[in-house]
């Protein structure tokens, strides 16, 4: 079966291959037989794999969702009571974190730095001497709004120094930015399957230390969905989620697992800079300009100034580039006007070059040089 192909340059749900949707197409399946339950194990086990947690105690714990449900999840769960998230906030993402914060009414300490650069972890050793309360330190891996890519092995390195866990947000940079959660002080991560491993929307997971997912048993129950506890204690007795997973999806993100593994995590590092470097040569050719400086950047999103011409118009450029088969997405820096272009998904050279040519054609057909 063939199935139309899109590129697609927004920040997820990236482009699959067809292996992968046609993964989908199974056999109705009860969720609570054995059968599908070793369908999950091997997902949980591959994940961990994936950050080379799986000699460290380390363990999956799957939710049906989007990215958010896992911000929800760790934050909701991880804190004790009375306990201060420390929010190394330096992005539309990490600022998602912060309104979980806000809406358990959890005390949280807001560093709001630049977004346009990496946090700096001597910053965040100077907050957690001045804020000696702080149970937890969470940042962002790769600011998906920006590009920014965060140095989290320093940053966990301070927040151990402290004595508190570091919880990081890599929705958006696990499985293609290459991840390893003992020698990156890493004590709990997440993402979706629709990012970098490749897969499809609806399922998405937390990596963390078993002792600190176990520690946080007797934290108080916030959420009775999104507790991450909970969720890993049922999984652990029953093999099963606590409640109904995304069937279809999770044979997707098996098929995904192996891909990914048949490819190579250095390979496809390797691949997705690659596709980010001819992203920059069309653009420079273009005369657009970037909005973060290149040594800040994660080869994954790259945030593009809107032209400075009257002739410009995003809508219709987006259109423009959507009916000839390329996706485009709006940027999320405050105060600036850009656009994102982001080498998350299956994408080949020949896929960006295509766009290049498309958003040439667009900018000739507005009038903007």
């Amino acid at each position: 079966m063939s199935v139309r192909r899109n590129v697609l340059l927004n920040p997820g749900p990236s482009t699959t291959t067809d292996t992968v949707k046609m993964a989908q197409v199974v056999p109705d399946i009860c969720p609570r037989e054995k059968e599908f339950g070793e369908v999950m194990r091997a997902v949980s086990a591959d994940l961990v794999r994936i950050v080379h947690g799986e000699d460290a105690g380390y363990a999956a714990v799957l939710f049906c969702g989007s990215g958010t449900v896992c911000i929800d999840a760790a934050i909701s769960s991880l804190t004790p009571e009375g306990g201060t998230v420390l929010l190394a906030n330096n992005g539309a993402y990490s600022k998602r974190a912060r309104e979980v914060c806000e809406y358990y009414g959890l005390d949280f300490v807001d560093m709001d730095l630049p977004v346009d650069r990496p946090v700096d972890p001597t910053q965040v050793a100077d907050a957690l001497r001045r804020h000696p309360e702080a149970s937890l330190v969470y940042t962002t891996h790769h600011e998906t709004g920006t590009g920014v890519l965060n140095p989290i092995r320093e940053i966990g390195a301070a927040a151990h120094a402290a004595g508190v866990p570091l919880v990081v947000d890599t929705t958006s940079s696990l499985a293609m930015i290459p991840i390893d959660v003992v020698a990156d002080n890493v004590d709990a991560c997440m993402a979706s399957a629709q990012k970098g491993i490749q897969g499809m929307t609806g399922l998405s997971f937390v990596i963390a230390r078993r002792s600190l997912i176990e520690a946080s048993a007797g934290h108080p129950k916030r959420s009775y969905y999104c507790n991450l506890y909970r969720q890993y204690r049922y999984f652990e007795e029953h093999g099963q989620m606590h409640f109904t997973p995304p069937v279809q999806t999770v044979y997707a993100a098996r098929q995904a697992l192996r891909e990914y593994f048949e490819e190579g995590e250095q390979a496809k590092y390797a691949r997705h800079r690659a596709l980010a470097g001819r992203i920059h040569a069309g653009l420079a050719e273009l005369g657009l300009e970037e909005a973060i400086a290149p040594e800040h950047q994660s080869q994954l999103v790259v945030s593009v100034r809107y032209p400075d011409h009257p002739a410009w118009d995003f809508g219709k450029v987006h259109d423009y580039c959507y009916e000839r088969g390329y996706t485009i997405y709006p940027g999320k820096i405050d105060g600036q006007d850009t656009f994102r272009l982001c080498t998350l998904g299956a994408l080949v050279p020949e896929d960006i070059d295509g766009f290049m040519g498309v958003l040439s054609e667009a900018l000739e057909a507005l009038g903007v040089r």
